[in-house]
């Protein structure tokens, strides 16, 4: 069993950044890669980016153009995801997820445990 808890969102202009952190619990967490996913109201959820147990190995959506950068700290039990030159379509709940497989997919059903997620809301 894996605990997995977001924190980090929150409201911010456009252009600003935020750093989201997702803290691991109750298993090895540099065994497994994990991603970051969002859900806006009324879309279906979507991946963001990835990262393998290494950390050597990064995946990102084409909609993030350069702007976020997804690492982790395995001592630490924790992976984060900088985002800058937000826009206001980046408003979304944003969940991380753990990968048993290491693949880093982009495909959320292929993730074996998720966070509750954490708002990021971006004003114009």
């Amino acid at each position: 069993q894996v605990q997995l808890v977001e924190s980090g969102g929150g409201l911010v202009q456009a252009g600003g950044s935020l750093r989201l952190s997702c803290a691991a619990s109750g298993h090895t967490f540099s065994h497994y890669a994990m991603g970051w996913f969002r859900q806006a109201p009324g879309k279906e959820r979507e991946f963001v980016a990835a990262i393998n147990w290494r950390g050597g190995r990064t995946d990102y959506a084409d909609f993030v153009q350069g702007r976020f950068t997804i690492s982790r700290d395995n001592a630490k039990h924790t992976v984060y995801l900088q985002m800058n030159s937000l826009k206001p379509e980046d408003t979304a709940v944003y969940s991380c997820a753990a990968d048993f497989r290491d693949a880093g997919s982009r495909y959320y059903i292929e993730y074996d445990y998720w966070g509750q997620g954490t708002q990021v809301t971006v004003s114009s």
